[in-house]
């Protein structure tokens, strides 16, 4: 029997092989440049982690980026306890897992200065390390600005206290106010200060004005950003946080008395984020 083309049933199917070939013809294009956007994402990320730590070369292209992050040890931290726990640290989502009320927890008003409201309970943190010994750590942190929560990366050096670098590679504050976080300049100051005082106390602040470099604790300060002090104390808090007990203090904790001999004086823990020593509260004022 001759097949009719004139038919309900002809006319059906290709009207469905045209529209097969054309969703093909589509998505192709559309998984593609997913699949480029997901990569560009990824080399993006190791750019900041590489030039938080300070090893990032001026116009890297995209095969050293990935030679030079292939340094780094990608681990998951579950922050409460500060060790180490197994797991896909590259492909954990921390902000998908913020979301979640069974991997997160609901902070409370005091414990939450950098005002991200949910932290959860596991991170990724990233470990250099030469010939087994631990060189260098790189943090992931975020909190709110003004206009917007910063993400960005907080490096330290071998001795987990000086800090090695800060970059945020996220966020929407004024352009030449808040913004000024992205200025080299002021990125540049935090090379070289001091996390924490010689007993392990969180002391690092950014402060509203200019560090005095006679005054005793100018190694643990950084200069405010000028004209924007909502969003300087939006990095004071936020770096202090995930550096203070709420955050990476007790991984931080757990680090140093691995590395210390066994009959060494142990520090005390990091207090919580948000409090201010009694001999330095004065620099730090709301306005």
């Amino acid at each position: 029997m001759a097949y009719d083309k004139e038919s309900i049933q002809h006319t059906f199917l290709v009207s469905t092989a045209v529209c097969v070939v054309c969703a093909i013809m589509v998505a192709a294009p559309t998984v593609a440049l997913r699949s480029r956007q997901d990569e560009n994402k990824r080399l993006e990320k190791q750019r900041n982690i590489l030039a938080a730590a300070g090893l990032l070369p001026a116009e890297a292209d995209d095969a050293q980026v990935a030679s030079l992050f292939a340094r780094f040890a990608p681990r998951l931290v579950e922050l409460s306890s500060g060790r180490f726990v197994e797991g896909d640290a590259l492909g954990y989502d921390m902000r998908a897992a913020a979301k979640d009320e069974k991997r997160s927890i609901l902070l409370a008003a005091e414990q939450d200065p950098a005002k991200i409201r949910r932290r959860p309970k596991v991170a990724t943190v990233y470990v250099l390390q030469e010939q087994g010994r631990l060189q260098g750590l790189v943090l992931p942190i975020w909190g709110l600005g003004l206009w917007s929560t910063l993400h960005g990366f907080v490096a330290l050096g071998p001795d987990l206290s000086t800090v090695v670098g800060l970059t945020f590679y996220e966020h929407a504050e004024t352009p030449g106010l808040g913004g000024e976080v992205d200025n080299p300049r002021w990125k540049s100051q935090w090379s070289g200060k001091r996390a924490f005082d010689a007993e392990g106390q969180l002391a690092i602040h950014v402060l509203k004005g200019r560090v005095d470099p006679n005054n005793a604790l100018a190694s643990h300060q950084i200069d405010g950003l000028s004209g924007a002090t909502i969003t300087t104390f939006g990095v004071d808090h936020l770096v202090r946080f995930w550096l203070g007990e709420q955050g990476f203090g007790p991984l931080l904790l757990q680090l140093r008395q691995a590395a210390a001999p066994a009959d060494a004086p142990q520090p005390p823990p990091a207090p919580a984020a948000g409090t201010t020593p009694a001999s330095d509260h004065h620099e730090v004022h709301h306005g």
